[in-house]
């Protein structure tokens, strides 16, 4: 199982991150899309959609992303050219993942209908696409923050893998442990510091307490992404969101800890860390 999920991710990543640095941001948006409408699918099904309304929930997604991007770069609109449309996705982002899913969570609701998950579909899918698409215009930076989702998740699949004895959350997902997360953060500590000695002078999103926090509070709400699209396949009764990525399962299965992430980590950068609208 590691084997295939180490292969996997070295075919995969050098990929990604190729088409992160060198592609257009046109066709990086566009190489974004055909992620989303993969994980718009992988989310319908576990929404109980038949086939019609999963292609529906897709399509709507991705045209309403498309939509986004339009807007933004051709309405003459000073309020719509300054970024607001994504920073009012991204705050309905932040405030569904600080507010609302921690108590989804500790209080294992389960969705009372598709409507409804859905919706939350959108909240979860809708702002991770626009945060990556956004980031993109500062490649190197975008980079060091999927680093912190990435380390993370690894340190906390290998730690948990080999020394987790305690549960972190045993009714939504088993495997997850508590030793897992502190090799996470022990992980993501690490990560900083390699960074923050090589890159300082020329990252200052590395820059002081700011920094750290940023890495921490990321650190955070990957695993909370993590542990909601856990639940959200508890409930529908699978293991994985899908079977496209061997070893890893599905897309969602690779983009959970991004949802909950990265619109938080574009907000911050909108006020405290971009030079412009992200």
């Amino acid at each position: 199982m590691f084997a295939t999920r180490l292969a996997t991710a070295a075919i995969l990543l050098p990929l990604f991150v190729a088409a992160l640095l060198f592609l257009p941001n046109r066709y990086w948006v566009a190489f974004l899309l055909a992620g989303l409408l993969i994980a718009s699918q992988e989310w319908a099904a576990l929404a109980g959609y038949r086939r019609r309304g999963r292609w529906f929930f897709g399509g709507a997604l991705l045209l309403c992303g498309l939509g986004l991007v339009y807007v933004s770069e051709h309405a003459a609109i000073p309020a719509v050219q300054s970024g607001r449309p994504q920073i009012f996705v991204y705050w309905l982002s932040v405030a569904f993942w600080l507010l609302l899913a921690p108590a989804w969570l500790a209080g294992k609701w389960r969705v009372p209908n598709s409507l409804i998950m859905g919706i939350t579909g959108w909240v979860v899918l809708l702002p991770t696409w626009v945060a990556l698409a956004g980031l993109q215009t500062e490649p190197s930076r975008l980079l060091v923050l999927l680093g912190v989702v990435w380390v993370a998740d690894s340190a906390a699949y290998l730690v948990g893998r080999h020394f987790g004895r305690r549960r972190l959350a045993p009714a939504i997902s088993p495997g997850k442990t508590w030793e897992g997360l502190v090799g996470a953060c022990v992980a993501v500590a690490v990560y900083y510091a390699a960074l923050w000695f090589i890159f300082a002078p020329q990252q200052p999103l590395l820059d002081g307490l700011g920094g750290m926090g940023v890495f921490a509070v990321i650190t955070v709400m990957s695993v909370e992404g993590d542990l909601f699209e856990s639940w959200m396949k508890r409930q529908a009764g699978v293991k994985d969101s899908g079977r496209l990525l061997p070893g890893h399962g599905g897309v969602l299965d690779r983009i959970d800890g991004l949802t909950a992430s990265m619109p938080l980590a574009a907000l911050w950068l909108h006020y405290f860390g971009s030079p412009g609208p992200v």
